[in-house]
């Protein structure tokens, strides 16, 4: 697939830069480039992301990140197994758990909440660092979902980190959650305090908490475009409603013009 010119490969992180070091530098490269092309992809077009992480995958396929990276595309287009696999083997290369709650969240995606939530209980959750360990109560809270057990959901994401009135990266989407929990739990009222909460947290826009709200508060929005489109046929049909009165009009007149 062709990569534009002005992707060199450095935009990389150091620290994947440092991993393709072990390659000839031609290669490096080659999977660089692939690599940034994944990462700019991957939110707008995760389809093409995944082709560009294909490559990458078939050009060094014994790099961890080259792994990592083919985890992530996968998981974007939601092809559950492949990006479980690719973090599996990521793992094994590093040896460190950090992709141990998007594993867990892989085998929700495979319809096994229950493994997903024997993975919570796991020793490994320990050792995660506290963004990580969010993520975690967030495919647990979701995995009890998956289960029906709603008010379990509930109790999972109650927690110090949705207590705290510091506003972290995790934030926002923990909150949006519990939030969503509430509102499916028929428990409107917390719920619409919670994804206030959200929206307040949320300065990424990483959540459409304001949409929920919204929702929550009866309130319609139409859409501009929709409604300019809606004007413009509405004003095709009158137009051609004159036409045709204008025309039967004509065929009222005589030759002489009086009408008669």
């Amino acid at each position: 697939m062709p990569i534009p010119d002005d992707v060199t490969g450095d935009e990389i992180d150091k620290d994947v830069r440092q991993e393709l070091m072990s390659l000839p530098k031609t290669l490096a490269e080659d999977v660089a480039r692939n690599l940034v092309m994944v990462a700019k992809l991957i939110d707008e077009d995760p389809e093409k992301a995944y082709a560009y992480s294909r490559i990458a995958l078939r050009l060094a396929s014994r790099v961890a990140a080259v792994r990592e990276a083919a985890g992530f595309a996968a998981y974007a287009t939601q092809k559950y197994a492949e990006a479980l696999a690719e973090f599996r083997a990521a793992r094994r290369m590093t040896g460190t758990v950090d992709l141990w709650p998007v594993m867990a969240d892989c085998e929700r995606g495979l319809g096994r909440p229950e493994r997903a939530l024997a993975m919570a209980g796991e020793p490994e959750v320990q050792k995660l660092d506290k963004a990580g360990q969010v993520e975690m109560r967030l495919v647990a809270a979701g995995a009890r979902r998956d289960m029906g057990q709603l008010d379990a959901a509930i109790v999972t994401l109650q927690s110090p980190e949705l207590a705290s009135n510091s506003i972290q990266p995790w934030t926002a989407r923990l909150r949006y959650a519990y939030a969503d929990a509430l509102l499916a739990a028929g428990r409107e009222g917390e719920a619409r305090e919670w994804f206030a909460k959200a929206l307040e947290s949320d300065k990424e826009g990483t959540t459409d908490a304001s949409d929920r709200l919204a929702e929550l508060d009866g309130v319609e929005f139409v859409d501009a475009i929709e409604e300019t489109e809606e004007s413009e046929d509405l004003e095709e049909t009158e137009g051609a409603e004159n036409d045709d009165r204008s025309d039967d009009d004509t065929d009222d007149v005589d030759g002489d013009g009086t009408g008669r």
